[in-house]
C-alpha cells in the first residue's frame, strides 16, 4: 500500500485572506441576536475557533454569563447566512495569500499526500470561504475537521485523522499527519493534538514566533511550492 500523508491546511491567512468580512460578520450577528451593537470585536488573526470566539465576544460585551450558552447557539447558527449573503464583498476585498493555488494544486498531485483542512472556522463558512475563492477543488473537505467538531482546535487533529484513516484505510498520527498554517493556535493545535507544523508567516506571527512556539518548520510564504513539498516530506521521514 502506498505511504500516505495527511496535510491539514488552515484557511484563514494561510490560503485567503477575506480582510473585515468575518468581523461584520460577528458585528451583524452580535446586533441581531442581543439586541444592540457590539462595542469590542474578537482579536485578529488568532486561529481561536469560532464557537470560543462568539463567546469571548459575547462576554467582553458584558452579556450576562446565564444568557451565553442560549445566545452563542443562536449567533452559530447565524454565522455562515451572514458569511454566505457577503460572498461578493469577499471576492472584491479579500485575496489569495501568495502562492496559495499552486502549493495546493502541487500538494494535491503529490500521490502520497491527503490533502484536507484543519480549521477555527465552522464547516459552513469554511466551505463558504474556500469555495468565493476557487480552491475547494485542491481539498477533501469531507475528511476535514472544522470547529462544528469541537471547538477546542487540538482535538481536531484526531477528527481529520480518523476520517481520513476510514476513506484511505491508513493509520494517520504524528508521524504521518502535517498542519500548514500562520498562527500561534496551528503550532498548539500540532503540538497537543499530534501532528507535525509547518508554520508560514502570512499572518500576524513571525517566522521567530513560529519557531520559538514550537513549529518543527517555518517558511517565510507559500511562494516555493517545491520547498513546501522537501519540508514535508523532511518531517515525516
Amino acid at each position: 500500500m502506498l505511504a500516505r500523508t495527511l496535510v491539514l491546511w488552515d484557511i484563514d491567512r494561510t490560503l485567503l485572506y477575506v480582510g473585515e468580512i468575518d468581523r461584520r460578520v460577528y458585528r451583524e450577528a452580535f446586533a441581531r441576536v442581543v439586541g444592540r451593537p457590539a462595542d469590542h470585536l474578537p482579536a485578529r488573526g488568532t486561529g481561536v475557533t469560532m464557537p470560543l470566539a462568539v463567546r469571548q465576544l459575547l462576554h467582553e460585551n458584558s452579556v450576562p454569563a446565564s444568557g451565553v450558552d442560549t445566545l452563542a447557539e443562536r449567533m452559530m447558527h447565524l454565522l455562515p447566512e451572514l458569511l454566505a449573503a457577503r460572498v461578493a464583498e469577499m471576492r472584491t476585498e479579500g485575496r489569495l495569500m501568495g502562492g496559495a493555488v499552486t502549493a495546493l494544486q502541487v500538494v494535491r498531485q503529490t500521490a502520497e499526500l491527503v490533502p484536507t483542512v484543519l480549521t477555527g472556522n465552522l464547516r459552513a463558512n469554511g466551505e463558504i470561504k474556500l469555495e468565493a475563492f476557487e480552491l475547494g477543488r485542491y481539498l477533501d473537505t469531507s475528511i476535514g475537521a472544522f470547529a462544528s467538531d469541537d471547538s477546542h482546535r487540538p482535538a481536531l487533529v484526531a477528527v481529520a485523522q480518523r476520517r481520513a484513516g476510514l476513506k484511505h484505510q491508513t493509520e494517520f498520527t504524528n508521524a504521518n499527519t502535517v498542519i500548514i498554517g500562520d498562527s500561534l493556535e496551528d503550532v498548539r493545535t500540532g503540538l497537543q493534538g499530534g501532528a507535525k507544523v509547518i508554520g508560514v508567516a502570512s499572518g500576524t506571527s513571525s517566522m521567530q514566533e513560529l519557531a520559538d512556539a514550537g513549529a518543527d518548520a517555518v517558511l517565510e510564504d507559500l511562494t516555493d511550492a517545491q520547498l513546501l513539498l522537501a519540508t514535508i516530506a523532511r518531517l515525516v521521514d
